[in-house]
């Protein structure tokens, strides 16, 4: 797998569920190494803390501590990005993604799309340079997904770096100028999206021999991350904006 994200670019990585996009972002965060090759982020390694400080995280699955509050929570993620725990900045992050009401409650109370919208404003602490959200309008209702996109998108124009990692094409599309779709643990299309409407959203896709699938299985099932096998059974056609047609499955 070769993948270059531009400096400044809203990049997303779409796919079907379990095509291996969360494990991908491990890898380039850190928490999970590569059988092979390397990961460059910002100009260093994901393992150097100083690089770590510079990237905003929302992973997939949240867990918060239910008996904080959400300033509480915030100053602590401040604190181990190595900056000032400034309770006027948390409270101006809370505000900027709709929880400026729910300060005093513990997180536990929080629904679904409120805990979300916390993680949301985690990832923005320190303003990162990269940001990288694992799903992030999961749980939370239209409208709170009109106000996520629009915090995306000023962050973009401020010059940030975005990876946003989703398998909602449509919403994607909404924030993005360039994708990588990932299926079958193998690229199917990485462009921008004038391109690939152009190309009427076609592009190739390369399967996995059923030997290198199982072998791909039992490296991600032991922690590793998931690596593209370099042998091929036959080429496969990405035919249209939300249907996946692989020789093993059908994904709609």
């Amino acid at each position: 797998m070769d993948l270059t994200v531009p400096q400044g670019s809203a990049f997303g990585l779409i796919g079907p569920n379990g095509a291996g996009k969360t494990t991908f972002i491990k890898s380039i965060l850190g928490i999970v190494q590569p059988t092979e090759g390397s990961v460059r982020v910002l100009g260093g390694t994901p393992e150097d803390p100083r690089i770590r400080a510079r990237i905003g995280y929302l992973p997939e699955r949240l867990h918060l501590p239910g008996t904080w509050t959400a300033p509480s929570f915030l100053a602590t993620v401040a604190r181990l990005k190595g900056l000032p725990a400034n309770p006027a900045t948390g409270l101006r992050l809370l505000e900027r993604v709709g929880l400026a009401d729910a300060v005093g409650r513990r997180i536990g109370g929080y629904s679904k799309g409120m805990r979300q919208r916390l993680g949301l404003a985690a990832a923005l602490v320190g303003d990162p340079a990269l940001l990288v959200l694992d799903e992030p309008t999961d749980g939370i209702d239209p409208m709170g997904r009109m106000e996520v996109r629009r915090i995306l998108q000023e962050e973009v124009r401020r010059g940030t770096t975005l990876f946003l990692n989703s398998h909602l094409l449509a919403e994607t599309e909404r924030v993005c100028d360039r994708i990588a779709i990932l299926a079958g643990a193998a690229w199917c299309a990485k462009a921008g999206w004038r391109s690939w409407r152009a190309a009427g959203r076609g592009g190739w896709c390369a399967s996995p021999r059923a030997p290198a699938r199982r072998d791909w299985r039992r490296r991600a099932s032991n922690g590793a991350a998931r690596t593209a096998s370099t042998t091929w059974r036959r080429r496969t056609r990405w035919r249209s904006t939300r249907r996946w047609t692989g020789p093993a499955r059908r994904v709609r």
